[in-house]
């Protein structure tokens, strides 16, 4: 008796795209900006606390790890917002062919690291941190 082969699972064949990852991005950026509203709500109420919890607040936020936190949040921002904007454009209709689609994926990946980069470079500067 011959043995007989079994169908596979949809994903034992399954090959990974570049669609895949900025969904999951899309995903995890629209996550971490949730999360960046708890370092928003403790801000603004270290700001209505007093000039000492408002010292501590931006102590923490403005330490390394608090700055690396800030600038993930403004990139995830950034992503999710163009990202959203090209979603727009799909319950539109437009933007589905495969050469468009790939060409407004890499737009946003790149352009939420351009607008982040002018972003903090504009705020920098108008803060007096850069030359």
């Amino acid at each position: 008796m011959a043995k007989r082969e079994r169908p596979l699972s949809p994903f034992m064949h399954y090959r990974w795209q570049y669609t895949n990852t900025l969904s999951i991005l899309h995903r995890l950026t629209g996550l971490f900006l949730a999360f960046g509203l708890i370092a928003l709500v403790y801000w603004l109420v270290a700001l209505a606390g007093g000039p000492e919890q408002y010292a501590d607040a931006a102590a923490v936020l403005s330490s390394p790890l608090g700055n690396l936190a800030l600038v993930a949040w403004s990139l995830s921002f950034f992503y999710h917002f163009l990202n959203g904007i090209r979603h727009l454009f799909w319950d539109a209709g437009h933007g589905f062919e495969l050469k468009v689609a790939r060409q407004t994926g890499w737009a946003t990946f790149i352009g939420a690291i351009v607008l982040t980069a002018i972003f903090w470079t504009v705020l920098a500067v108008q803060m007096g941190g850069a030359a």
